[in-house]
């Protein structure tokens, strides 16, 4: 169905496969928000206790390190740890609070719901085909965009807190350490929470877009939304006989199939993949594949018509997984699966010389 033909909006069952398969809506610059806006927070409270903590490591470091005994390796080693252990403690606060806000702005957007289906792995994921075409599609060009204006956007607006605030920044050049904090504190509190209005208008904006997509992208045709709801119609168990008709039709045109393949490429016993290459498409196709004792059966369909079987086992296992049947061999097995088609045309071109 073509993609023109998406007019309806998604029924629950659809959000609901979507969902399952970890789409949804999700915004990386709610989460920036959330954590800038934590942060600033943390740091209005925390602040004044952090710089006083800093000030006494500073000072105890350089107390220390006139100690004789600090001349030796294993000295500087324990004032070095001393001092990032101290440091550390000083900032888990505040790391604590962007780490917490982290985690809140995600579950906040995609709710508690672990999908394991990213997880997966693939070797199509290891292609660097796709990921280029990626990074000239459409969406990438869109995400680029955004990027320049949201930097525009956030770099005008500390640009405009920064500057009625530069003759009072030429008059602390004499100001003591001890002044300098109070004086800076919070005119660096000002411009944060002028930027932070910037990111929080920036991530509405840019959610409202995030959602607008995702409900492009779950579109449903009229014909899937009306299949949909005649399947709802049916009982479960005659959705079952359904599925066991249809996938026993399925088999038996696979194994139909099987005779006009030019190869099976196996586990040796566990995997049977039937690949054909007739030169009228672009790439190989597979058209049969199986496990056990499916394998088996196209194992044994191969043999009484001559099909040749080959094993293969990495190869085997990645068709299996990776290319339904009726489906053209991806790029990434072009070269194995050309020189397994080119061994047995070989082998079959000698046969026929022999005899």
């Amino acid at each position: 169905m073509a993609a023109d033909n998406k007019t309806e909006k998604a029924t629950p069952k659809r959000r609901g496969e979507a969902r399952g398969k970890g789409q949804v809506v999700k915004s990386s610059d709610v989460n920036t928000a959330v954590v800038l806006a934590a942060v600033v927070g943390a740091l209005a409270a925390f602040g004044p206790k952090m710089l006083h903590q800093m000030e006494t490591i500073v000072a105890t470091g350089l107390r220390q390190s006139g100690d004789p005994q600090l001349a030796t390796p294993g000295g500087v080693q324990t004032l070095t740890m001393w001092g990032l252990k101290s440091l550390l403690v000083t900032l888990a606060p505040m790391l604590g609070v962007a780490l917490g806000a982290g985690l809140l702005a995600n579950v906040m957007q995609v709710k508690l719901r672990f999908s394991m289906t990213g997880l997966k792995p693939s070797l199509t994921k290891l292609n660097p085909g796709p990921g280029f075409k990626r990074l000239a599609s459409k969406d990438a060009l869109v995400e680029a965009l955004k990027a320049v204006a949201k930097t525009s956007v956030v770099a005008t607006v500390a640009f405009f807190a920064v500057k009625p605030k530069l003759p009072v920044l030429g008059s602390l050049v004499g100001l003591s350490p001890a002044a300098l904090p109070g004086t800076v504190g919070p005119m660096v509190i000002g411009i944060a929470a002028r930027v932070l209005v910037a990111f929080v208008v920036l991530a509405v904006a840019d959610y409202a877009w995030q959602r607008r997509r995702f409900e492009e992208k779950l579109k449903m045709s009229k014909e899937e939304v009306k299949q949909e709801h005649k399947q709802q119609d049916i009982s479960p168990e005659v959705k079952r006989a359904m599925r066991r008709r249809q996938m026993e039709q399925a088999r038996k045109r696979m194994m139909a199939d099987v005779p006009t393949a030019d190869v099976i490429i196996t586990n040796p016993t566990h995997f049977a993949v039937a690949v054909r290459y007739d030169g009228k498409k672009p790439a190989p196709e597979v058209v049969a594949k199986g496990a056990d004792l499916v394998a088996k059966a196209i194992r044994r369909i191969a043999a009484e018509n001559g099909v040749p079987v080959l094993s293969n086992p990495p190869l085997a296992r990645a068709l299996y997984r990776e290319v339904e049947i009726g489906r053209q061999i991806p790029e990434e097995f072009f070269v194995a699966v050309a020189e397994v088609l080119a061994f047995v045309f070989r082998t079959a071109g000698r046969r026929r010389l022999a005899a």
